[in-house]
């Protein structure tokens, strides 16, 4: 008999008891093989030069980190490459890895179709993921939402970016939100210098300093005391 434990790689090993959880095939396939992913540093260096659209969260000093590359035809709208690059398990490769390919599969999506896309329905393409790592759908998910936001920014279409529902707008021009600021301040920036560069917030609307800074230490007080 096969020693499962010692035949596949430790995060998709397969255990026999009852307490146990086990990943679909699909999620093996996509983590052994992922799709549209950039392997190397240079390779995602090119493609900073050429992508339309780049979108980055979490840190991996946090345990996850998330980098998805878009390209984008104007005529149609449609996202016609989709690639990333991940600092995580395999849930959120193999999770990454199918969006990438929804995302561009048929011809490309139209960003307002990618909008739509819900973490549920990545998971759903994997035929399910344990509970504990639904977590890992939702990295690409806001990954994809950021590299499309920031698409808007770089072609002129700040009226098309997203604001989180419920969201102060703090950076009039740029649509920066109180939730971009305590997400920066989670990933280790701890003043206004750090916050800007990881936001770009106050680059064009110098009015919004002050709250910024007040923002700053709110975060900085609720989450490190």
């Amino acid at each position: 008999m096969i020693d499962v434990k010692a035949a596949v790689h430790p995060d998709v090993k397969a255990k026999v008891d009852a307490k146990s959880w086990f990943y679909t095939d699909e999620v093996r396939d996509h983590f052994f093989n992922p799709k549209n992913i950039l392997k190397t540093q240079k390779e995602a260096s090119d493609y900073d030069a050429v992508s339309d659209g780049v979108g980055e969260v979490g840190s991996p000093a946090c345990g996850d980190m998330m980098k998805i590359w878009i390209k984008v035809d104007s005529d149609s709208d449609k996202i016609k490459e989709c690639k990333w690059q991940t600092f995580g398990c395999a849930s959120a490769i193999a999770s990454t890895s199918i969006m990438s390919e929804m995302v561009i599969e048929n011809g490309g999506m139209t960003i307002t179709q990618a909008l739509e896309l819900k973490p549920h329905d990545i998971v759903e393409r994997l035929h399910g993921l344990p509970a504990r790592k639904f977590h890992c759908s939702v990295l690409g998910d806001k990954a994809l939402r950021a590299a499309i936001n920031n698409y808007f920014f770089k072609s002129d279409q700040k009226d098309r970016m997203i604001i989180s529902k419920g969201a102060e707008i703090v950076d009039k021009i740029l649509k920066i939100t109180d939730k971009d600021i305590e997400e920066a301040v989670l990933e280790g920036a701890h003043d206004f210098e750090a916050v800007q560069k990881k936001t770009k917030v106050g680059v064009q609307d110098k009015t919004c300093i002050p709250r910024v800074n007040e923002l700053i230490e709110f975060y900085k007080d609720k989450y490190y005391g």
